[in-house]
C-alpha cells in the first residue's frame, strides 16, 4: 500500500496547521509549508511531519520549494491553505497596498504553486492511480458584504481559478476540490485582518455559539482526500449552525423556538 504524501501550505497556524495534524493522524506523509520556520519546527517535533519554509509570493523561493519536493519523494496531494485578508474598509477608503497583498497571497501565489507542482502530481497520479489538489477559499468568494470588497474580490478570483483548473484537467485522474468555510475562529486570521486589534477581533466572534474551528475544516479536507479516488468533492461550503448565511449570524445560545411537542 502506497503511503501518500501531501504538501500543506499555510502550515504555521490555523487551518493549515490543523490539516497537517489531521493528515498525519490519518497516516499521510506530510510536508508543511509556511514562512515561519520556528513555527514549522514545532509542528515537525509534535507530529513527525517534515517542513519547508517558503514565502509563496517569492518566485525564487517557490522554485527552491519545488526542487526540494522533487528530490525528496512523490507528491500525491497539494492542500493550498495559505492566504489571508487585510482591512475592512469601504471600496472608496481601501488601501491599494492591502488589495495588492491579498491578490498576491490568495491568487498569484496559488497559480504559481499549481503551475509548478502539477508535473509532480501528474507523475504520482500515473504511478499510484490518482492525485489531488484541495483549495481552501471562503464563503467570501460567494457572497459580497460591506467592508469585504478586497477579500471578496481576491477569494472570488481564487475560486474561479479552481473551477477553471478542474475543467482544464478533465480526463486526467487529478481531483480538484474547493472547501469554502464561513466563520472560523482561529488565532490569527481576523487579528491580522484588523491590524492586530485583539479586542476588535474577539468582538467578531462574541456571543456566537460554536464557530467553526480549524480542526473542523481540516476534518473535511481529510475526508475529501481519503474518499475513493473516483469521488470528487467539487465544492464544500461549510458554516457554523449559528451562521445561516453570510449576513445572518445568531449571537447568543441556539435554542428551539415554540412550545414543547
Amino acid at each position: 500500500m502506497v503511503t501518500r504524501r501531501a504538501v500543506v501550505t499555510g502550515a504555521s497556524s490555523g487551518i493549515g496547521e490543523a490539516t497537517v495534524r489531521d493528515l498525519r493522524a490519518r497516516g499521510w506523509d506530510v510536508v508543511g509549508v509556511a514562512r515561519r520556520a520556528d513555527r514549522l519546527q514545532t509542528l515537525v517535533d509534535e507530529t513527525g511531519a517534515s517542513a519547508i519554509a517558503c514565502d509563496l509570493t517569492d518566485e525564487d523561493a517557490v522554485a527552491a520549494l519545488l526542487a526540494e519536493l522533487e528530490e525528496s519523494g512523490p507528491v500525491h496531494a497539494l492542500v493550498q491553505v495559505a492566504g489571508g485578508a487585510r482591512g475592512t474598509e469601504r471600496v472608496e477608503d481601501a488601501r491599494v497596498d492591502d488589495w495588492q497583498w491579498m491578490y498576491d497571497v490568495n491568487v498569484l501565489a496559488t497559480q504559481r504553486l499549481v503551475a509548478g507542482i502539477l508535473p509532480q502530481l501528474r507523475r504520482a497520479a500515473e504511478s499510484d492511480g490518482h492525485s489531488d489538489m484541495v483549495f481552501v477559499t471562503s464563503t467570501a468568494a460567494q457572497i459580497a458584504y460591506p467592508g469585504g470588497s478586497g477579500y471578496n474580490a481576491a477569494k472570488a478570483a481564487e475560486s474561479m481559478l479552481v473551477k477553471v483548473l478542474r475543467q482544464e484537467l478533465n480526463g486526467e485522474p487529478i481531483r480538484v476540490v474547493e472547501v469554502a468555510p464561513g466563520m472560523v475562529h482561529t488565532e490569527e486570521f481576523t487579528l491580522n485582518r484588523l491590524g492586530g486589534d485583539s479586542l476588535a477581533a474577539e468582538a467578531v466572534y462574541a456571543g456566537v455559539e460554536k464557530p467553526l474551528t480549524a480542526h473542523d475544516v481540516a476534518d473535511v479536507i481529510g475526508y475529501a482526500l481519503d474518499a475513493p479516488g473516483h469521488v470528487n468533492l467539487d465544492l464544500v461550503t461549510m458554516r457554523p449552525v449559528a451562521q445561516s448565511a453570510q449576513h445572518l449570524l445568531a449571537r447568543g445560545p441556539l435554542r428551539v423556538r415554540g412550545g414543547e411537542g
